[in-house]
């Protein structure tokens, strides 16, 4: 596909993200048959089988908004491919139009409350509210769909990671006392919003919000073959926080920047207040327990925060270099697909000088 900037500072942009392309192999599975999420994180033993939909992916695409204009767009902006855990975002903004429904009363009233069945009615389960949950601090105990918590314990994300004790078994804390990325949490999370909402929540999200900003109806949001419940006698399928196991959110970078302007604007659409008027700040309010976190997004705060960027600026990550990046100071939106993920600070630095220029 050809690409196009507004400015010859970010053609080179558009440069740089098409010759940085992810190490990842494009039909997601290495020549030994390997998943790349089970090579990306050093993940053996009991869990590892896939069980969700998995796509071949394209190459370097991405899109840049400047105070809603569009000024620069490379590879095939139109293509739905795998996102991995930028459906986590996604996620936190559908608590958000649970909380404004009252199906949420309170984000630190314990999920159990209003949420029966198993997955939080053990003792230790049973404190674990919606905050912890959104936090990544739940300490959640347990298996869901075929996986078990323990398979992402001592798991570490992000360049340079170190995985080696990924999967062994950690006594767990309190709710609320231990960060952890953990993709089977975040599945029970998914799980009990479904159950609140009695209707699958790609349904809610396309009626509530991607059909009124003018998505395309080619994403989809995807569970696990293991993953379908009963929801008012009906069969609906549970979906996921991301592509760990397959599965997750299929979406190409345009309709990313629709939902990065949408969430640039407050949760404003066309003059009505869509999400709650305080619910992205609270989501980007750093946590005790990791000060670069929010309710799923990633800051730009605390010891990790890069100097050279707004530390207004938050993101959306996904594994094999994804990312939705947001900077309200300077009214950006950027998503950037299959961009080498040790060059994503440098690409955003160069993008904040292009823009500034």
């Amino acid at each position: 596909m050809t690409s196009f900037a507004a400015t010859p500072a970010l053609e080179t942009i558009v440069d740089f993200a098409l010759s940085h392309e992810t190490e990842w192999p494009r039909s997601m599975y290495y020549s030994d048959g390997a998943y790349v999420g089970n090579v990306e994180w050093n993940e053996t033993g009991p869990w590892t089988e896939i069980i969700g939909p998995v796509a071949e992916r394209g190459g370097p695409a991405g899109v840049i908004l400047h105070r809603g204009d569009r000024v620069a767009e490379w590879g095939d902006a139109d293509r739905p491919d795998m996102t991995f855990s930028i459906a986590k975002s996604y996620l936190s903004v559908l608590v958000g139009l649970a909380v404004k429904d009252g199906l949420i009363p309170d984000l630190d009233e314990p999920v159990r409350a209003r949420v029966d069945g198993p997955y939080f009615s053990i003792s230790h389960n049973a404190g674990i509210t919606w905050r912890h949950m959104l936090q990544m601090n739940s300490e959640w105990r347990g298996e869901i769909f075929g996986k078990d918590d323990q398979v992402d314990h001592y798991r570490q994300i992000g360049v340079g990671a170190d995985n080696s004790r990924k999967g062994q078994l950690r006594e767990v804390g309190r709710p609320g006392s231990h960060y952890e990325y953990n993709d089977v949490r975040i599945n029970a999370l998914a799980y009990a919003l479904l159950r609140r909402f009695e209707q699958p929540l790609p349904e809610v999200l396309r009626e509530r919000i991607m059909n009124r900003i003018g998505a395309s109806n080619g994403w989809r949001w995807e569970g696990y073959s293991t993953s379908w419940v009963d929801i008012g006698g009906a069969r609906v399928q549970s979906v996921t926080g991301g592509g760990h196991w397959g599965g997750g959110m299929f979406i190409s970078a345009n309709d990313h920047a629709k939902f990065g302007l949408f969430i640039r604007q407050n949760g404003v659409w066309e003059g009505e207040q869509i999400l709650p008027e305080d619910w992205m700040k609270q989501s980007l309010e750093p946590t005790p327990t990791l000060d670069k976190y929010g309710f799923l997004w990633w800051l730009n705060r605390g010891c990790d925060a890069n100097p050279k960027l707004p530390s207004t600026a938050f993101s959306a990550l996904g594994a094999g270099g994804n990312c939705l990046w947001i900077n309200p100071e300077d009214d950006v939106v950027a998503v950037m697909r299959w961009l080498n993920p040790a060059d994503h600070q440098v690409f955003l630095e160069r993008l904040v000088g292009a823009i500034a220029r």
